[in-house]
C-alpha cells in the first residue's frame, strides 16, 4: 500500500497560521493585562476587609458609624466615623460648587462657541492642571487661598475646609471641562443644524439641544470628579487640618479620611494595633462611598444615555 504523499504548505497560508498564532498571543496579553486591574482590584477590597474585620471584632459597628468622636490614637479612644465622613463631604461639597459651574461653562464654550484653535490652544492648557502635584495645590491653598478669604473672613483659622475645597474644584475643573466637551463634540451636527432650522441662536441650541443630548456623558464626568474629590488626600491634609471635629461649617478646621490615614500611615503604630486597624476600617468606608457615587452614575449614564 501506497503512503499518502503529504502536500506542501502554501506560503500564504503558512502566513495566515503565523498571523492568527500573533493575534491569539495578543488578545492572551492583553486579557492577561485586563485581569491584572481586575485582580488588583479585588485584592484591595480583599486586604481592606481582612484588616477592618479585626478591627470591628473590638469595635462594634453601631458605635463606629454612630459615635461622634473620632480618637483612636488617645488613651481615651473614640471610633466614631462621623467626623471623618462630615469633613469628607463638605470639602467634596464645596470642590464640585466651583467646579461643576465652571467645567460645564468651559464645556459648552470649548465645544459650541470656541474656533478650532481656541479649542486646540485652551483645551491642553487647561488639562495641564491634572499634571500638578495635588502637594503643590496643597500649599497654594494653604499659602494663598486662605489669606485672600480671612482678608473676607478674618476670624477665618488658617486650616479651614473652605479654602481646601476651593482649590480641590480648581484641580478638578479639568476632568469635568474635558469630559463634558467630550460628550459634547459626540452629539450629531444634524441635531445642531435642526435646531438652527427651527430659528433657535447658538446658545440656545447648546444649552436645550446639544446638553441634553449628552447628559450621559456629562453625568460621566460629574461622577468621577465626585470620586476625585472624595479621594484626595494631600490638599485636604495641608490646608485643611488633620482636627476630626464633626461639623459641615466650611469655616471650621477638619479632618478628611484620606487625611486620617495619611497621618496615621506616617506615624509609628505598631502593625496589628486597634490604631493601625483603623486606617483599614476608615480606608472601606472611603471605598464604599466611591463606589457608590460610580454605581450611581452608571445607573444614570445607562438610564438616559441616547444612541445616535
Amino acid at each position: 500500500m501506497q503512503a499518502p504523499v503529504e502536500l506542501p504548505i502554501s506560503p500564504r497560508l503558512a502566513k495566515n497560521i503565523r498571523r492568527n498564532v500573533k493575534e491569539r498571543v495578543i488578545e492572551l496579553i492583553l486579557m492577561m493585562a485586563a485581569l491584572v486591574a481586575v485582580a488588583t482590584t479585588f485584592a484591595i477590597v480583599g486586604v481592606l476587609l481582612y484588616e477592618s474585620l479585626s478591627f470591628f471584632k473590638t469595635v462594634s459597628v453601631v458605635e463606629f458609624f454612630t459615635d461622634t468622636e473620632w480618637t483612636p490614637l488617645f488613651e481615651d479612644a473614640h471610633y466614631g466615623i462621623m467626623p471623618l465622613v462630615s469633613g469628607t463631604l463638605t470639602t467634596s461639597a464645596i470642590a464640585l460648587a466651583v467646579a461643576v459651574p465652571i467645567g460645564t461653562v468651559s464645556a459648552i464654550f470649548l465645544s459650541e462657541f470656541a474656533s478650532h484653535k481656541t479649542r486646540e490652544i485652551v483645551k491642553p492648557i487647561l488639562e495641564l492642571l491634572v499634571g500638578v502635584p495635588t502637594v503643590v495645590f496643597g500649599y497654594f491653598a494653604l499659602f494663598f487661598v486662605t489669606p485672600l478669604l480671612q482678608s473676607i473672613y478674618p476670624d477665618l483659622p488658617s486650616f479651614n475646609m473652605l479654602g481646601a475645597g476651593i482649590v480641590m474644584g480648581i484641580m478638578i475643573i479639568p476632568y469635568i471641562a474635558s469630559l463634558s466637551e467630550d460628550a459634547m463634540r459626540a452629539v450629531p451636527m444634524s441635531m445642531r443644524e435642526g435646531s438652527y432650522a427651527m430659528g433657535a441662536t447658538r446658545f440656545q441650541t447648546a444649552v436645550k439641544v446639544v446638553t441634553p443630548a449628552a447628559i450621559s456623558g456629562i453625568v460621566a464626568a460629574y461622577i468621577l470628579a465626585i470620586s476625585r474629590a472624595v479621594g484626595e488626600t494631600m490638599v485636604v491634609a495641608i490646608a485643611a487640618g488633620q482636627q476630626p471635629n464633626l461639623t459641615f461649617n466650611p469655616l471650621e478646621s477638619a479632618a478628611t479620611i484620606t487625611a486620617y490615614i495619611v497621618q496615621v500611615a506616617m506615624g509609628d503604630l505598631p502593625h496589628g494595633s486597634i490604631g493601625y486597624q483603623s486606617i483599614f476600617a476608615a480606608g472601606l468606608v472611603l471605598m464604599a462611598m466611591t463606589l457608590s457615587f460610580n454605581i450611581i452614575g452608571h445607573w444614570v449614564r445607562k438610564r438616559y444615555r441616547e444612541n445616535y
